[in-house]
Formats: structure tokens, C-alpha cells, sequence
């Protein structure tokens, strides 16, 4: 970003409702306070920005008629009766993980091996209900 379209911080605490109101309508917003940036975005925008992470599961069928199904690069495997609650188990998980995520950040996102989690995991977050979730998780 071009260092002009840099918000300071403080100009923006002045005026928070546009700043907002520039965010949803308009663009995102880069802001600087001291030494730190970051950028606002709406949820249309962020939704935007994630809508190629989805998740895709494998299925195996086991000898007593059951489906087993993993997320790979997640390390989630569950066991149902059919392919249809296996697919909801692991939304269910994703969300439970996303959760677990969330709330101890500092440890997830600075861990090398689960920082690559994060899209997945804001993904996750942004769904309304689980229908979105097992609508991120392609077969």
C-alpha cells in the first residue's frame, strides 16, 4: 500500500463511524499506530479474500459398512455410519477447533506447524451455522 492511504490511529479514533462506514461501503483501511499495522476489512471483503479455502476430506468405506473420513492437513479423522455424518462430524470438529483456535491464538497462530491453519480457521469463524461449515468441506 502506498504509504499516503496509511491511517493514523488517532485521526481515526476522531472519527470512527467513517472510518467504519469507509470499510463496509467502500475499501479497506490500513491503520498505524506507533510501530504496528493492520487493515480492516468488511465481512463481504473477508469472505471474498477466503472463498478458496475449503476443506477436502477422504473417505473410506470399512469392512462393517461404516465411513471413515480425514482432513489431512488437519489431522481430523472421524467414523460414522454414513459418508453424509461423517461430512457433519467433521464440521463439527473444524468448528470445536476453530473455537479452540480462536481463543488461544498466541499459541496456535505462532506455532509453525498450525500457522497455516489460520484462513481455514477465519473461515471457519465467518460461517453462521454449521451448514456453512460442511459447505467448506469438499469430497
Amino acid at each position: 500500500m502506498n504509504m499516503q492511504e496509511i491511517l493514523n490511529a488517532t485521526d481515526v479514533r476522531k472519527d470512527w463511524g467513517r472510518f467504519i462506514d469507509t470499510v463496509v461501503r467502500e475499501k479497506p483501511q490500513m491503520v498505524k499506530r506507533n510501530r504496528d499495522y493492520f487493515i480492516s476489512f468488511s465481512l463481504q471483503q473477508a469472505r471474498l479474500l477466503l472463498k478458496d479455502y475449503h476443506f477436502n476430506a477422504q473417505f473410506t468405506e470399512e469392512d462393517d459398512g461404516s465411513v471413515t473420513a480425514t482432513l489431512g492437513d488437519f489431522d481430523f479423522v472421524v467414523n460414522e455410519k454414513d459418508q453424509e455424518a461423517a461430512i457433519k462430524a467433521l464440521a463439527e470438529e473444524l468448528v470445536e477447533y476453530a473455537k479452540e483456535y480462536y481463543d488461544d491464538f498466541q499459541l496456535y497462530f505462532y506455532s509453525l506447524n498450525r500457522q497455516s491453519h489460520f484462513p481455514y480457521v477465519v473461515a471457519v469463524l465467518m460461517e453462521e451455522d454449521l451448514d456453512g461449515v460442511i459447505g467448506l468441506i469438499h469430497a
